[in-house]
């Protein structure tokens, strides 16, 4: 019997999924929880698992199409049904019949249940007796979350806080730990489907608990499975289906293709050896042996310009991981540059300037995605919600230079965080919202009323490899210079490592976004709705600077300066007001009291 693969629901408030990538092909053999396609929404890339084992039959939703939740994207025959899978003309009389009906997908999901999860959940008889791994709060209003992919299955073992499964909500993708070692007893929530908080999710026994569950799942896979795959695998390794899919992602998707033939031709040459197909679906993911590579992975690598075959990953399972490509990158640029000072040492002045790279994204067209397209949408929204415009003031910032110089190697040994500006400018905002609320409110033009809030949540806007994402410091007022330090380095490194949970990233009521990170001497920065301002924080620079003097009178010397930016609604916020705030941060900034948070006498 067909079985249809519908786009899950990736989250409460998503309705609607982009196929970026097909992974398998019509005619092509497929197993269970095996990766078939790559979808995106405007909160997660993710890859889609294929429910059942069988042949890719017909693909429904083409590549860079958008489909409903709950809507068929490909049908799948079963294995008694391989031989009338080149024949798609006899279902698809069928298949119009469900689409229309809501009951489609429990009917698709019996087959599933009775083909693949059936051995898994019949073998582990002890499954009381283990520790329950349930479903965490990841938020304070988020009650459900759906399993996305687990990384462990029935009868693997899994050690303390080792990833177990990833976890989708409307807001955070994020990987649940094991809360004990052992092994996995059973696993009660499969894959796309949505448990509620507190729901069970596995259960894991004692170590060794349930060892022959392993050999029970291994036996039906090499025996009938490797045979009938050979033929279907060679067939269609050739074929030129496969290869534009792999176009809009670089080189890593052909090389994994070019690969497929040496081994589909040693497993039709020597059919005993039962290891070599299994090899073969790793290589559609980009990664050679690699095995799973998320959507945001294979981009990163696309940009630094790794190539994926090459690595070997330090994540669960051996996959690989951002910091994986982040690490190549990086080794890849210090073998280059490390040659560079012996040999300019002594010809310096012979030696031509080094070109820069080209990126790999020159001369391509690609689609947004959707995390990029809502980051636009809003974006606009903001600039035609609300009348906006920008203040710039100079700032003195030279005490505190010479403060954090003479105290960050204590702060650092101290609190475990670098002292950067960044601390010193959030507290003074902080503090200056306290004393000009209108710059801390929100408006309500529809209802005329203006919201005045009684505390001070700082959003503070993070560059991610997906984008520009705000999370916010929450009652920032109440923390001082250290306490400011370290949740700024806690939240930037959780935001970028897709860790930080979805409560983390709503509440703002004011924004700090530090440009001059990346050496802007100030920006004009887009309010982040429904907030009055935001502040850029430019580059701290050297500059010689007119001075009053005592006994000299005006001189010129050289100070670290600043500019402060404040981008403000104006239906709000006037002129003077902006002035007023950003000249009570300057006053505080060049007055550079902070000995006392720094511990210096």
């Amino acid at each position: 019997m067909p079985t249809s693969v519908t786009m899950p629901r990736l989250g409460e408030s998503v309705t609607e999924g982009t196929v970026t990538r097909w992974l398998k092909q019509e005619g092509e053999r497929v197993e269970a929880d095996e990766p078939l396609l790559e979808v995106s929404t405007d909160k997660v890339d993710t890859e889609i698992p294929s429910p059942a084992a069988g042949v890719l039959t017909r693909i429904v939703v083409g590549e860079d199409e958008t489909a409903d939740v709950g809507s068929e994207l490909a049908v799948i025959s079963g294995d008694g049904e391989e031989a009338a899978a080149p024949a798609p003309e006899k279902q698809a009389e069928p298949e119009p019949e469900p689409e229309p009906a809501a009951l489609d997908t429990p009917s698709t999901e019996k087959p599933v249940e009775e083909e693949a999860p059936a051995p898994q959940t019949a073998a582990p008889t002890g499954g009381g007796e283990g520790t329950a791994v349930k479903m965490p709060a990841l938020g304070e209003s988020v009650t459900e979350g759906t399993v996305t992919r687990w990384l462990k299955q029935v009868g693997d073992t899994i050690e303390v806080d080792e990833p177990l499964l990833e976890v989708s909500t409307d807001k955070v993708d994020t990987e649940i730990p094991s809360p004990v070692a052992g092994t996995v007893l059973e696993i009660k929530v499969q894959e796309d489907e949505t448990a509620d908080v507190g729901a069970d999710l596995a259960i894991i026994g004692a170590a060794g608990a349930a060892p022959a569950s392993a050999p029970a799942e291994e036996k039906p896979a090499p025996a009938p499975a490797p045979q009938q795959q050979a033929a279907p695998k060679i067939e269609s390794a050739p074929a030129p289906d496969f290869a534009p899919s792999g176009e809009s992602y670089a080189d890593p998707a052909p090389e994994a293709e070019t690969a497929k033939d040496p081994v589909a031709a040693e497993a039709k040459a020597e059919p005993p050896a039962p290891s070599q197909p299994r090899v073969e679906q790793a290589s559609p993911n980009g990664a050679g042996d690699a095995g799973y590579v998320t959507p945001l992975v294979r981009k990163l690598a696309a940009d630094k310009g790794v190539d994926l075959s090459t690595l070997t990953g330090t994540g669960v399972g051996g996959r690989i991981r951002k910091q994986d490509v982040t690490d190549a990158a990086d080794k890849a640029a210090a073998a280059k540059a490390a040659p560079a000072p012996a040999a300019a040492a002594p010809a310096a002045a012979k030696a031509p300037a080094p070109k820069p790279e080209a990126s790999p994204l020159r001369g391509r067209t690609e689609k947004l995605t959707r995390t990029r397209a809502v980051i636009a949408r809003r974006m606009v929204e903001s600039l035609q919600i609300s009348a906006q415009l920008t203040t710039v003031v100079e700032v003195d910032v030279t005490k505190i230079a010479q403060l954090r110089n003479k105290a960050k190697a204590d702060f650092l040994q101290k609190n475990g965080v670098k002292l950067s500006y960044l601390p010193f400018f959030a507290l003074a905002a902080v503090e200056a919202l306290r004393q000009h609320p209108v710059v801390n409110s929100s408006i309500d033009q529809e209802a005329g009323t203006v919201t005045y809030h009684d505390a001070e949540h700082l959003g503070m806007a993070v560059d991610t490899p997906k984008g520009l994402i705000v999370p916010v410091i929450k009652d920032a007022g109440d923390l001082n210079l250290a306490g400011l330090a370290k949740r700024i380095a806690d939240v930037a490194d959780r935001t970028r490592n897709n860790k930080i949970g979805p409560d983390e990233i709503s509440g703002g009521t004011f924004t700090l976004t530090n440009t001059g990170s990346r050496g802007a001497l100030f920006d004009t920065p887009i309010i982040n709705q429904p907030q009055v301002g935001i502040l850029g924080t430019g580059a701290v620079v050297k500059r010689a600077v007119v001075i009053t003097d005592p006994e000299l009178g005006e001189i010129i010397v050289p100070r670290s300066m600043v500019y402060l930016a404040l981008s403000y609604d104006h239906r709000i916020v006037d002129g003077a007001d902006a002035a007023r705030f950003l000249v009570t941060m300057k006053e505080r900034l060049e007055a550079g009291h902070f000995e006392g948070d720094l511990g210096i006498a």
